[in-house]
Formats: C-alpha cells, structure tokens, sequence
C-alpha cells in the first residue's frame, strides 16, 4: 500500500506572474517511488496557507507533507532545516497583510526542526547533478509561515513535514543571477521524494 504525500507550491506573489515552486509541483506524476501525491496550490498569505494546507491534510491523511517555496536569491534547491515562530515581513502578502515581529502561533515554541532527512535529500539531488544545498533560515515570511505552522500542528505525531526552496525561473531571474530551468526543479523535487522515502 502506498504512503501519501501532500505537496504544496504557492500562487506568484510580488510582481511575479509565475511562481517556480507551484510550476513544478503541477508537473511531478502523481506517484513516485512508494508515494501517492496531492498536490496542491496554496495562497501567498499569513495564516490562510497554513490553513488551506490543514483542511486538504484532514482529507487526504498525508504521511508526508512537503511545501515548496520560491527563493529568489538563492541558485540552489535549498531544503529548510528550521522554522522560527516569527512573522516580519519584508513586503506584503497578497492579502496586503504586513506583519512585524509577531509570533506565528502565540504559545509555540521558538523553533522546530523539519521532520524530513534533509542532509539525505541534498546528498540525493547534488549526485544528480542539481545544485542542492541545506538552509538554515526560512525567513520570516509566507514560506516559514506555513513551515512553522504544520512543524507545530504535527509536532510528535507520525506525519513528517519538510520545506524545500527552489530558485526563480530563468526568466524571472535578477540581474547577476540565471535561475533554474523548470525541468531541473521539477527532477530535483522527484529526487527528493525519492530520497524521503528511503
């Protein structure tokens, strides 16, 4: 029988048109390796991702979660090692909401750590060839948001959660950066998968 995986990609946010993260979640096959996928689109807004991703969880009865997100300063898939109970945004979400050094759940511990082998997931994408590499801050934005959220929501239950950070397209790309082809995304997040299984 196979285990169930609930993987996320945000709606473009910013001045974005298009957000890799959700780009590439829509194009992984519905199984891979042991796991069955759902796949879902989340909105780019405080506390309703977080939401959104619970309601489709309470149905779906994932074994794994794993939220993708758009980082676009970064060159490499970056799985998140930690989630910090912190919400300080940069700019705001596509509710307009802004917040500043507010706690993402008021009683929550400081941080928790991802429930997914992220070094085993790195080991895995970098043998591939996909630049790959472990982050150790999510941010404080939408992404840590809902990374912290389900760490908390699940915390000492069976159901593992992880976030990986994925670069912008090419075409989205900043000056001094190239980006990474959809392709390359959408295989590193295959192996991943794989790699979570083992």
């Amino acid at each position: 029988m196979r285990q169930k995986l609930l993987i996320t990609g945000f709606e473009p946010f910013g001045k974005d048109r298009i957000n890799p993260s959700w780009e590439a979640v829509k194009r992984l096959p519905d199984v891979i390796g042991g796991f069955e996928l759902l796949k879902l689109q989340t909105p780019t807004v405080f506390g309703v991702a977080a939401e959104t991703v619970l309601e489709a969880a309470r149905d779906f009865c994932p074994d794994v979660i794993l939220s993708i997100g758009q980082a676009g300063k970064r060159d490499s898939v970056t799985p998140e090692i930690v989630a910090i109970n912190l919400r300080d945004a940069s700019m705001a979400d596509n509710a307009g909401n802004e917040p500043q050094d507010e706690p993402v759940i008021a009683d929550g511990q400081n941080a928790y750590f991802s429930s997914v082998p992220c070094r085993a997931i790195v080991q895995a994408v970098k043998k591939a060839g996909v630049p790959c590499a472990l982050s150790y801050s999510a941010g404080a934005y939408v992404c840590n948001d809902l990374f912290y959220t389900l760490l908390h929501h699940y915390y000492e239950t069976a159901t593992r959660v992880g976030f990986i950070h994925v670069p912008s397209l090419p075409q989205q790309a900043e000056k001094n950066r190239s980006g990474m082809p959809l392709d390359v995304i959408v295989q590193a997040l295959e192996i991943a998968i794989r790699a979570i299984e083992e």
